[in-house]
Parts: C-alpha cells; sequence; structure tokens
C-alpha cells in the first residue's frame, strides 16, 4: 500500500513513506544498496515504482509540468569530454529558458575551474562541481543530488554547501542529497532521510530529531547482568541499546521519565542516524503530512507516494 519499486532479485523499496516541506535542504542517508540511489531516480522519472504513486511538484515524476522545474545530479555526471568548461555552460543556457548564468558561472569560479579547460582534463571533483553548476544553472525548484561530495576535497566541498544553502534561501529550492559523510549533515542539512532495508526511518526535522531523542548511560551489577529498562512507564521508544562490559548505553526516542540513577546526553546527530542504521527494524519516525516538495505518504485506500516541491 506504499512506495514500492521491485528489482530482479526483490523488492528495492517497500513501504517508503516521506515529505520533505518546500525550500529545505534534505540528506538522504542509508547504507550502500538500500534504495537511496533508486529513489532519487524515481523522483527524477528515470524509473517508475511497482507499487504506490510518487508526486514531484504536485506531478508525476518526469512529466512536461515537472521536467523544467527539477535539477538532476546523478553519480555518473554525465558531460561531454570534448567540450570546454565554457561550452558546457553554454549548452546548459542554450537548453534552459530559465538559465541563471551568474549562479552557474560563480560556482565554476569558486571552484577554481578553468573556462578554457577540456571536460574530459578534469579532475573528477571538477566535474562534479561544473554538474552541479550546470543543475543549479537551470534554477529548479527541486534540486535531487546522488553523493554530491564524495569526490571533493575539504574546500570545494565548503564552496559546494555554501552554494546549496545559498540558493535554498534565495530562491527556495528544496534540495535532496544523499550522502555517507553523516558529521557534515548538520552543516548544511535543515532535514533528514534515513533509509534502511527499502523503507524511510526517519523523515523529519534535524533539530526535531535531535530534541526528540536522549542516549542514558548506567550500570550494570555484573557483566552479563541483564540491563535495567532505561526508561519510565511512560513507554519511551527503544532505538538502541549497546553494552560494553558492566557500562550500557540506550538511544530513546520522546524518554518523559528516566530513573534518578541514569545518566542523560543529549546526542549529536550522527549518533541518532548511525543508531537507526544499526537497527533497521527501529520504529520509524516521520512527520506529519503538510505542504510538500516531494512527497511519499501512507494514507487509508489507495497507496501513494509523493515528490513535489514542497514534500518528499
Amino acid at each position: 500500500m506504499d512506495l514500492g519499486l521491485r528489482a530482479h532479485d526483490g523488492w528495492t523499496l517497500r513501504h517508503c513513506d516521506f515529505e520533505v516541506p518546500r525550500g529545505r535542504i534534505a540528506g538522504l542517508v542509508g547504507p550502500n544498496g538500500d534504495g537511496k540511489t533508486s529513489l532519487l531516480a524515481l523522483a527524477a522519472g528515470l524509473s517508475d515504482p511497482a507499487e504506490g504513486t510518487l508526486r514531484v511538484l504536485g506531478h508525476r515524476p518526469g512529466s512536461r509540468d515537472v521536467l523544467p522545474r527539477v535539477g538532476v545530479l546523478l553519480q555518473d555526471r554525465p558531460l561531454h569530454g570534448s567540450f570546454t568548461v565554457a561550452e558546457t555552460l553554454r549548452l546548459g543556457r542554450e537548453l534552459n529558458p530559465g538559465w541563471d548564468e551568474a549562479e552557474a558561472s560563480a560556482l565554476v569560479r569558486e571552484s577554481d575551474i578553468p573556462p578554457r579547460e577540456r571536460v574530459g582534463r578534469l579532475s573528477g571533483g571538477q566535474r562534479t562541481c561544473l554538474a552541479l553548476a550546470l543543475a543549479l544553472g537551470k534554477r529548479p525548484d527541486l534540486l535531487l543530488l546522488d553523493e554530491p561530495m564524495a569526490d571533493l576535497d575539504p574546500l570545494r566541498r565548503h564552496t559546494m554547501m555554501a552554494a546549496l544553502m545559498r540558493t535554498a534561501a534565495e530562491h527556495g529550492t528544496t534540495v535532496v542529497m544523499s550522502s555517507h559523510i553523516l558529521a557534515e549533515l548538520h552543516l548544511v542539512c535543515d532535514y533528514v532521510l534515513l533509509m534502511a532495508r527499502g523503507r524511510m526511518l526517519i523523515a523529519d526535522d534535524t533539530d526535531f530529531v535531535q530534541a526528540a531523542h536522549t542516549l542514558v548511560t548506567y550500570t550494570r551489577d555484573a557483566p552479563d547482568a541483564e540491563p535495567p529498562r532505561p526508561f519510565g512507564p511512560d513507554g519511551a521508544t527503544v532505538v538502541e541499546t549497546r553494552l560494553s562490559g558492566r557500562s550500557a548505553a540506550a538511544l530513546l526516542r520522546l524518554p518523559t521519565s528516566l530513573p534518578a540513577a541514569v545518566r542523560t546526553t543529549p546526542p549529536a546527530l550522527d549518533e541518532i542516524l548511525l543508531a537507526y542504521l544499526r537497527s533497521p527494524d527501529a520504529t520509524p519516525l516521520l512527520a506529519p503530512a503538510g505542504p510538500p516538495a516531494a512527497t511519499a505518504q501512507r494514507q487509508s485506500g489507495p497507496s501513494r507516494s509523493t515528490a513535489d516541491g514542497s514534500g518528499a
């Protein structure tokens, strides 16, 4: 009844419900092979779901109404190697009526890419920055990025993050970007999507995700003793419990009552995400439906999943 994509050896996506509000920068994280690239391809209109429905900017992905409004940067970075950088930007200008020359040229300049250099002679990081310049120059309402920072050095990574935050702030562009760099997500992303085994485990505001969790530590009577329940009768959700000798730690969601002897620590965002990645059967944390940019929602009756400039 939810968004699903079937591969030859089983389901790539199943029960995948999510929403990204307009104008947010969403980090899409999860293990390799668990559906991130497949989800972005669905949102880009490059494939069709086996079940459920995906909506992008309120329309079917890849439709005439949405194609001019979506920028895509996939892992293969398709660029013409024989073109110069300047010729590549000219191609973007000719193909996109709403082309923003200033935005595209600024990213190329800030990334220290020679305009007269052939694309085929650029480094992997330079090619990524050029491909992103093309996507941003299109002035999209929704930008889909697959591992955009994987091959960037620290300086160009900083340049790319600044460009993404600038376009979201100045133009209201919604960004969905997959990444394995968990520690840096909070620097650029204000929304997080976490997938495991083809389903969405977290889809919510990064500040809320952090505020909704507590890390508790306690000591057991003996290394082989059962750990006490580190939460009160209100029934807080235990995301993960980790044992080390006589010490134990548990990541809890929305606790309101804890034993006095238990020590609590506000967890960092990457600690929370890692706990969910290690616990793929955890109860999902999904924001209630609202105005969407790219969205996949569960509802009664026929299933639907949506990816549109106000929710994903």
